[in-house]
């Protein structure tokens, strides 16, 4: 894998840490779509600190080939993120396979964006490590996720009762599966 790459629209890139205070920005303006989506998150991880960190630590993973977080940028407007993509909790030998999350911009929305660049690193990601699976989780209300998923041929698996606490309380997801192959 590749730390920068582009597609028609978008440029893909894991950050260094100097691009805190850019992705600082990213989370506080999307902090009201975000929140009810994801787990709870303390004052400190909305500080430039925090972040630097973060962006250090998830740029030294993705060497380690262990985590991978692209940031989506518009090529009409490199400077800003517009929204995230994540590969986690790699698992090799018999299972080959690994979990996926994403968040995007809610100024960039329903435009696209994020079936091209899911598109595009999903065949990267299989052709390179090579994995057999990689799996989604969403809750049963993210209607815009389950459309995204089952346009790009994920396949709901199965139903978890209180899978994870998002917002501070236990939710049902829908588990996903995107085979290669």
């Amino acid at each position: 894998m590749n730390v920068f790459y582009q597609t028609d629209r978008l440029i893909l890139n894991i950050l260094q840490p100097s691009w805190a205070p850019t992705v600082l920005n990213f989370y506080k303006k999307n902090k009201d779509v975000l929140e009810p989506l994801e787990p709870a998150r303390s004052d400190r991880f909305y500080t430039e600190s925090f972040q630097r960190a973060n962006l250090s630590l998830e740029y030294n993973s993705f060497f380690k080939n262990n985590y991978m977080r692209y940031w989506m940028f518009d090529k009409k407007n490199p400077d800003f993120p517009i929204g995230t993509i994540c590969f986690s909790n790699f698992l090799r030998g018999a299972f080959n396979s690994c979990m996926i999350g994403y968040k995007l911009d809610k100024d960039y929305t329903k435009k696209g964006y994020m079936t091209e660049a899911l598109n595009f690193l999903l065949h990267e990601v299989c052709f390179d490590y090579p994995l057999h699976r990689i799996e989604a989780y969403v809750m049963p209300d993210n209607t815009s996720s389950i459309r995204l998923l089952n346009k790009l041929g994920f396949k709901q698996e199965g139903y978890l009762h209180e899978f994870a606490k998002i917002n501070n309380s236990w939710e049902d997801h829908f588990l996903y599966t995107y085979f290669n192959g």
